[in-house]
């Protein structure tokens, strides 16, 4: 038997309405997407006049801000050192360290939603080596990071903050 009459549900009150059903909620343990919007590069890419220090180093042993940036955008995984000798035994052997010092560009992109600028990761490093890894120990700077201390120095360093130093000077004795 079919019946004719249809009874569909009343609609729904609108939002905001004391009736609402309160909104979706999504179940415990499940990670959210993020919620950040994409961000934009600290300095330039030409930029490095701002920090000479590091510009010169960069352009006469670039081993050093590379293994630094490397180390930080791994998280720790793997030492400065590590990654120095790395970038100088490609650079000596065949020339093409830029694609090297390029993934943890793109890596670090990743990790602080970055656009690709001016061009792909690679073609920056490409063409500008020095320049691309100023830009990035820049990043890494201006995010907060000490970059002579490593990632393991610098997570030490947060979790200490506002901790009392180990050796207190003595207090003052009193005199009559």
């Amino acid at each position: 038997m079919h019946s004719t009459s249809h009874e569909y549900p009343p609609p729904p009150p609108p939002h905001g309405h004391p009736l609402a059903p309160p909104p979706a909620q999504y179940p415990p343990g499940i990670p959210l997407p993020p919620m950040v919007s994409t961000g934009q590069w600290s300095s330039g890419l030409c930029d490095c006049s701002s920090d000479v220090t590091n510009c010169c180093i960069t352009c006469l042993c670039p081993c050093i801000p590379l293994g630094q940036i490397a180390e930080i955008v791994d998280r720790g995984n793997t030492s400065c050192a590590v990654h120095g000798s790395i970038y100088t035994v490609i650079l000596l052997l065949t020339g093409c360290q830029w694609i090297y010092s390029c993934m943890y560009r793109s890596k670090m992109r990743q990790q602080y939603l970055l656009p690709e600028e001016p061009c792909n990761d690679c073609l920056v490093h490409f063409c500008c080596e020095p320049c691309a890894m100023c830009q990035e120990y820049r990043e890494l700077k201006h995010r907060g990071f000490d970059m002579s201390l490593g990632w393991h120095g610098n997570m030490e360093k947060q979790n200490n903050v506002g901790i009392m130093p180990v050796f207190a000077p003595a207090p003052m004795e009193m005199k009559r």
